[in-house]
């Protein structure tokens, strides 16, 4: 079954150089539904796939012109704080129902991409152009939500990111998905810290996953330039869609229990 994750991996890195994320979420997917890891080993398994593969995808894009590096560190800078701490609270609850988080906040995400992908977002409404107060003052507690997030579901945040710079930054889509890319990086890199001490890692596996994952990306990022911008959100959505429906139904006892919380004591562990 290795072969086979070897060979989602491309995939991995080309949802997140053509999304700017996305590929975290497909990453924790394979190594639990396909390989049959542990959720929580899982989690913790996907941050150095995502942080180094996201870490050269950002480096392509920002060459190309497709990142704001002044963005994503005031975004990241802000949001790695939460993810470190958010990391320290996982081990509180079990993997399910971090799973199970993670799919209620990709259906989020996913219908917040659907309505603004009807929308068009002027090219010269970029995060550069606005005054500093003002986007300044949006992006703070959103970094801080989706650090903690990403902290407690254990992946990079570019589902929410990505939506985030777009809806309330302003930037395009490809501007977006380039800063994002340098944010899970970030974000990856202090949760993984946070999680430091909680499994053991397979070096071997994760190396090699990450070696493909990285050429995917190389090759999602060169794909980005032929497609248009709806188009990517309106992708970015419907691949949210599926795979928080599909983790709903493989976590669908989480949410019986938790209905149940009216007469018995609900307990996360």
């Amino acid at each position: 079954m290795e072969v086979v994750g070897y060979a989602l991996a491309a995939l991995v890195g080309i949802s997140l150089g053509m999304l700017g994320g996305g590929g975290s979420l497909f990453t924790v997917a394979i190594f639990v539904y396909v390989l049959g890891y542990d959720p929580k080993l899982a989690i913790i398994m996907s941050l150095p796939v995502i942080g180094i593969t996201s870490l050269v995808g950002a480096i392509n894009h920002w060459r190309v012109g497709h990142a704001s590096i002044r963005t994503a560190v005031t975004f990241g800078a802000i949001a790695m704080l939460g993810a470190f701490f958010g990391a320290r609270a996982a081990a509180l609850i079990s993997g399910a129902v971090q799973l199970a988080t993670l799919a209620t906040l990709m259906m989020v995400a996913a219908l917040l991409m659907l309505r603004s992908a009807k929308k068009v977002v002027p090219t010269s409404e970029s995060f550069a152009t606005k005054p500093a107060s003002r986007h300044l003052a949006q992006l703070i507690p959103v970094a801080r939500v989706v650090g903690f997030l990403t902290g407690i579901v254990g992946i990079g945040g570019g589902f929410l990111v990505v939506p985030s710079l777009v809806l309330l930054a302003g930037i395009s889509m490809k501007e977006a998905v380039g800063t994002s890319l340098l944010v899970i990086a970030m974000n990856a890199a202090a949760a993984f810290a946070g999680y430091a001490g909680q499994a053991s890692v397979p070096w071997p596996f994760i190396t090699l996953f990450t070696t493909i994952a990285v050429a995917g990306i190389l090759l999602g990022s060169y794909l980005l330039k032929f497609v248009e911008q709806t188009a990517l959100k309106r992708a970015f959505a419907v691949f949210l869609l599926f795979m928080s429906g599909f983790m709903f139904y493989k976590n669908r006892a989480v949410f019986a229990h938790f209905s149940n919380c009216a007469s018995e004591p609900c307990q996360t562990r």
